[in-house]
């Protein structure tokens, strides 16, 4: 599979700053397409097994997202901004859980169960990511640290879509691949990267220095996430 989906295909706009942010991570980013989880995932032939654990520690990790975007929302300025982020941590507590809800009765898991798991290392190391940079980076640095997982997801839903050409109901894992490559989060994306780029505008260099880094070490904790569930990942001690 290829580095990255060439730019001519994404069907959402990316200004300079979000392309300079992906430049910092090129050498990471298509790396998840790559990865055999993801790979089994669109074949269909992944282990249901490993795709328990992946959601299961998922919906964990969608909890510390909603809690950035509500953290970055206490620090915008425009009322439109506040709303927005608001918005993005209610759409992944609410609309991302009915696929999680709608797996856990295929794979025999409660929301209850989710709550009792224990979250993997990478896991909290990922969430401690990105609350850190909400509530002590700029405002810059926290957009940025959030942005790679709507912006993989997506582009990585839509790709698969593009290379399955039509994905069958018998698919066991269509649901996923139809969510992701939902042409409606092209929106949420414009919405996303135009805030990252206004920010990014009133940012000093140290500060866009910095948010470029956050931004790659979360599309490295991304890698980390498929890999996790690869491994089926535990404490060591």
């Amino acid at each position: 599979m290829q580095q990255e989906a060439p730019v001519q295909e994404r069907p959402f706009t990316v200004p300079p700053f979000a392309q300079e942010c992906l430049e910092a991570a090129a050498d990471v980013w298509g790396a998840s397409f790559r990865h055999p989880f993801v790979r089994a995932l669109a074949e269909g032939t992944l282990d249901a097994e490993r795709f328990r654990f992946y959601q299961m520690q998922d919906a964990r990790y969608l909890e510390a997202f909603a809690d950035a975007c509500s953290l970055i929302a206490t620090r915008c300025v425009r009322p439109d901004d506040k709303l927005w982020f608001i918005d993005a941590a209610r759409l992944a507590l609410v609309v991302e859980r009915e696929l999680h809800a709608g797996y856990g009765k295929k794979l025999g898991y409660t929301l209850e169960d989710v709550a009792r798991i224990e979250l993997t290392p990478n896991n909290r190391a990922y969430q401690d990511h990105m609350i850190a940079t909400a509530v002590r980076g700029t405002l810059v640095e926290a957009v940025a640290a959030i942005t790679p997982c709507p912006w993989l997801y997506v582009e990585l839903g839509q790709h698969l879509a593009r290379e399955l050409g039509t994905i069958p109901d018998t698919h066991p894992y269509a649901d996923w691949l139809r969510m992701y490559s939902n042409p409606e989060f092209n929106t949420y994306m414009d919405n996303l990267l135009e805030r990252l780029e206004r920010f990014a505008r009133k940012a000093d260099d140290a500060a866009r220095a910095r948010a470029k880094e956050a931004f790659r070490t979360s599309v490295r904790y991304e890698w980390m996430f498929w890999q996790q569930a690869w491994e089926q990942q535990r404490w060591p001690v």
